[in-house]
């Protein structure tokens, strides 16, 4: 007999089965024991009772701590209260490991976040990081998907760079032999390349910013998806995006049911990207968030108050603020694109918006419910003379950046893409707390460990 995993116990049903895995979790008492099991594809309940098994098998079963690993046999019977539909009664039980001082208890009531962090390579296995990494898991597929069945060139760019791109004061500047390089913040520049060679590519990697920041939306190691497309303009880039976003939210509404019922997820803000997202300039979004600031002043909740305060605290011209973003996501209660923003506020490679050279044809996608950006990008700026002059403005090293220049040297085109993070879009669609919770082990400014 071959063992089966718990998520295909419904096809089993009658059967003697075994499965191998870990107890999650046990109640009951005198002659009647439920074991939760877990294999990593599901949990399961396991009954024992004291008639049906040897006494020795009992009395094990009452004794192993949770996590203790096991390899059981029993019979798949139908259970309508499960989320399964069925439960296993047990026949026999076979321990690998018995553990009894397992360092995370299942029934504390405020878990130390902190405490949790420093055991995350056990915590994963807990219901709710369980549940939002599957999501993730599915979030990463279904951006595969998207791309590969549009065509586009799967193309890797460097971990090691030898330039910025979003800006120095975020770099991680690591040695290298008798030089030394950066760790990417992002893949676009090369990109780039990739779009000229290839026409339309993806992008799909590990990123870092050395920014000290505290907030809930911020690693120090993240992942990002970024398309560049040759020949696509702001308005294509904004269609592209729109499209890649409904695409991965409906998938996980689609695939994920279970998980997101296990972190009791409200879906109805989600199952909104159905509808057209609004698209938004910035200088539109002021006057709106104008609007805003007297109204949650105005508000009866204290917490609207308090948001009131921060909005537009960053000034006219300057980059939207977390409150702002928050406040977008209030009023709109779906992802929103804002679009041409001040060009002082964005990267040396942005393309000038011809109709006012002062705002760039860039767009910010922010996602509700006080998760924010999750993508920024737009066009890119195709000429030559123009895209020098910023790089003379930003100092950027001309060693390091002439490869680059040769893009705008041998075939330039009008051409654009976007980045999205992986770990924000998790964020958003599980509605956990904290980003730190959307990937497997978080780096912070704070930590390295585990």
């Amino acid at each position: 007999m071959g063992s089966v995993q718990v998520s295909d116990l419904k096809k089993h049903l009658g059967e003697t089965v075994e499965l191998r895995g870990w107890q999650y979790n046990r109640r009951g008492s005198g002659k009647l024991l439920f074991l939760q099991f877990r294999d990593g594809s599901g949990t399961v309940q396991v009954v024992v009772s004291k008639k049906d098994v040897p006494e020795d098998v009992f009395e094990t079963a009452k004794r192993i701590g949770n996590e203790s690993s096991l390899i059981i046999t029993g019979l798949v019977t139908e259970d309508t209260r499960s989320a399964l539909g069925v439960e296993v009664q047990l026949k026999t039980l076979r321990v690998l490991q018995e553990v009894h001082d397992y360092p995370i208890q299942i029934t504390e009531d405020v878990p130390n976040i902190d405490k949790l962090l420093d055991v995350r390579h056990l915590w994963v296995r807990s219901r709710t990081p369980h549940a939002i990494l599957r999501v993730r898991s599915e979030v990463e597929q279904a951006i595969r998907d998207f791309y590969y069945q549009r065509g586009f060139v799967l193309f890797d760019a460097p971990i090691f760079t030898p330039a910025s791109c979003e800006g120095a004061s975020t770099l991680f500047e690591v040695p290298y032999f008798e030089d030394k390089a950066y760790l990417t913040q992002s893949g676009q520049l090369y990109g780039e390349a990739g779009a000229f060679a290839f026409g339309k590519i993806v992008v799909f990697g590990p990123t870092f910013r050395a920014e000290k920041s505290k907030t809930r939306r911020h690693l120090t190691e993240f992942w990002m998806v970024e398309p560049e497309v040759a020949f696509l303009e702001l308005d294509g880039i904004m269609d592209l995006a729109e499209e890649q976003v409904r695409y991965v939210v409906c998938r996980v509404l689609e695939r994920c049911k279970e998980d997101l019922k296990v972190l009791e997820r409200n879906t109805a803000i989600l199952e909104k990207v159905a509808e057209p997202f609004p698209r938004v300039s910035y200088s539109e979004m002021q006057d709106v968030l104008q609007k805003l600031k007297a109204e949650f002043a105005a508000s009866s909740d204290p917490e609207l108050v308090k948001l009131s305060a921060d909005i537009l605290k960053n000034g006219l011209g300057d980059d939207l603020g977390a409150a702002d973003e928050t406040a977008v996501g209030l009023h709109y209660k779906r992802p929103v694109m804002i679009h041409r923003y001040p060009s002082a506020v964005k990267a040396f490679y942005m393309k000038r918006d011809p109709a006012n050279p002062d705002y760039v044809l860039c767009v910010d996608v922010i996602a509700p419910e006080g998760v924010g950006e999750v993508i920024g990008g737009g066009q890119r700026e195709d000429n030559m003379d123009l895209l020098m002059k910023q790089v003379e403005k930003h100092a950027i090293p001309l060693q390091s950046i002439n490869w680059y220049l040769d893009l705008r040297r041998y075939g330039s085109v009008p051409h654009g893409g976007f980045g999205m993070g992986v770990e924000r879009c998790v964020q958003w669609i599980t509605g956990c707390q904290h980003v730190r919770e959307a990937i497997p082990f978080p780096r912070t400014i704070y930590r390295t460990n585990p």
